[in-house]
């Protein structure tokens, strides 16, 4: 063989070896992704089995607020079904409505005194205040797992690995407008 042909050889190993770099690179992505929406799914499972509880012990204080309880076992099963189907942008808009309804329950609780001072409610609440934070922790860990994913995917020359290998940009779990902005306590204590 002429020194061509071992420098064509040579070349020809380091662009496979690179071709595998990438590859498994964007492997670790893919699968970091998943790890990551993994715990995001553990938490809601536990936050799932949560709420009722929460609801049954609000039931015997707060007879007159059940349409805010009816919105949170809604927005729970919502929670659930977008979950189970990997709908990221559905569970977003659902985990909004839950987090709304929530912080509305909660909100309301300080017009019952005996609820408040309820040993139940007070670990549930705090319970629950406990899985929101683990799951608040853990989406930014998933969107960053899904932003790097979706950056190196674009970026060249993995732009041309990851189109031959079919791998796919990532939807970020994002929330809605409704529930970053401000709560009006007004309105929930007047209503």
């Amino acid at each position: 063989m002429d020194l061509s042909g071992l420098i064509l050889l040579a070349i020809i190993a380091v662009v496979t070896f690179y071709i595998i770099f990438i590859y498994n690179n964007l492997v670790s992505l893919k699968h970091a992704i998943s790890k990551a929406w993994s715990n995001i799914d553990v938490l809601l499972k536990q936050r799932h089995d949560e709420l009722p509880k929460l609801v049954e012990v609000c039931k015997q204080y707060m007879q007159y607020e059940m349409d805010t309880l009816e919105k949170i076992i809604k927005a729970r099963s919502a929670v659930m079904t977008a979950s189970g189907q990997g709908d990221i942008k559905g569970l977003g808009q659902a985990e909004s409505a839950l987090r709304l309804g929530l912080g509305n329950l909660f909100a309301l609780a300080e017009n019952y005194p005996e609820l408040k001072a309820n040993d139940s409610f007070q670990k549930l609440q705090s319970r629950i205040s406990q899985l929101e934070n683990n799951i608040a922790d853990r989406r930014e860990v998933y969107n960053e797992s899904v932003n790097l994913n979706n950056v190196r995917i674009e970026q060249f020359p993995d732009v041309i690995v990851a189109s031959m290998f079919n791998f796919k940009p990532r939807d970020l779990l994002e929330f809605t407008e409704e529930e970053t902005k401000d709560v009006n306590m007004n309105k929930l204590f007047n209503s």
